[in-house]
């Protein structure tokens, strides 16, 4: 993964504005824009993301999983990751795979979905 201490930005200089330039923190705010249509978190905050490595060329790739093999919104989350990532400026491909090794369970959710869902 890239320096995840910037965000995404542009910079002014004497001959006008540059590009857009990605950064984990961008992304991540698009990926938390998701949501598990069963539960009231986003995916980042769920866990489900596992891998995000992107490029200067605004390529991006994503390993995420589900909460479970037969997640009736197995289909559907990728596609509104990638979509949501789409969205971002500067990215220009966004490639999702979702993989079951390991396999997702609750302790990966971060400390705000837990509490946001009771699960001490």
């Amino acid at each position: 993964m890239n320096d995840m201490s910037a965000s995404t930005h542009t910079a002014w200089t004497p001959g006008g504005e540059t590009q857009a330039r990605l950064t984990d923190v961008v992304l991540i705010d698009a990926i938390a824009t998701v949501y598990d249509p069963e539960i009231p978190v986003n995916i980042y905050e769920l866990g489900l993301i596992y891998a995000i490595d992107f490029n200067d060329e605004g390529s991006v790739r994503v390993e995420m999983t589900l909460t479970a093999p037969g997640c009736p919104s197995a289909q559907e989350l990728p596609e509104q990751m990638r979509e949501a990532i789409m969205a971002v400026a500067g990215v220009t491909r966004c490639d999702v795979s979702v993989v079951w090794d390991p396999p997702w369970d609750p302790s990966r959710m971060s400390e705000e979905a837990r509490l946001q869902l009771n699960m001490f």
